[in-house]
């Protein structure tokens, strides 16, 4: 049975894990990791150069081509932000993506999609059946990917993982709802909320706010329809 698996793996293992450090709002989405060319990424943090610079300095990647930023362009695939403010990138990745590439692919494995924040990668995989799936899990193990499987689906659940919002940004918005920080009057402060998340007040101001455009956008759009987060 085709089978599609979610896992989290720190970027500590893969790749980009100085730039977290650097920027603690960095976020990225890989537009595709297989092929012979260095992919392109889609990247969000506080501004432009701030995000080039923690790249640059970044000894996991190199930094290929500044492509362009996104100031009015969308896609059909999971988003790391909203559709402002994204800037565009072909980076080279290192060793650690590259080997984990072909534990994939060697194991007749695929790579859907590939997205981080706060400090881990967020990948989902394609397999042709379960035993595939755990000859890549005991190889990953074996490599100390330290990788955390999040979800195993068949195939037919595929379009429903689908998410305007990223993992941080889902685990955010529930934990505000919790904690009634949607209701009226608040029950939580933007500054308590952020101590109970342990990120700082600027972080989590940016955070609701990409998470609202991505929600508004995903509900305002004719191209997306209604979902549901089976998690």
């Amino acid at each position: 049975m085709t089978t599609v698996v979610e896992l989290e793996i720190p970027a500590a293992r893969l790749a980009f894990a100085r730039t977290f450090d650097r920027v603690s709002t960095f976020e990225f989405q890989v537009g595709g990791m297989i092929g012979g060319s260095a992919p392109l990424v889609w990247t969000n943090g506080p501004d432009h150069g701030t995000v080039k610079q923690a790249l640059e300095a970044d000894p996991s990647i190199e930094v290929v081509a500044s492509v362009a930023d996104d100031e009015r362009s969308t896609t059909n695939t999971e988003s790391v932000t909203s559709q402002n403010d994204r800037w565009l990138f072909r980076l080279e990745f290192g060793d650690g993506v590259k080997l984990f590439e072909q534990i994939v692919t060697e194991n007749d494995g695929a790579i859907l999609t590939a997205r981080g924040a706060d400090g881990r990668w967020v990948v989902k995989l394609l397999f042709h059946d379960r035993e595939s799936v755990s000859a890549c899990h005991e190889l990953l193990e074996q490599y100390e990917f330290r990788v955390t499987v999040t979800r195993i689906s068949g195939v037919d659940d595929l379009a429903r993982a689908q998410t305007p919002l990223t993992e941080t940004q889902y685990e955010t918005v529930c934990k505000a709802h919790e904690l009634g920080y949607f209701d009226v009057p608040r029950g939580v402060t933007l500054k308590e909320l952020a101590a109970e998340l342990g990120i700082s007040h600027q972080a989590l101001s940016e955070r609701l706010r990409r998470s609202h455009a991505a929600l508004v956008s995903a509900e305002l759009s004719e191209r997306t329809a209604p979902i549901e987060i089976d998690r």
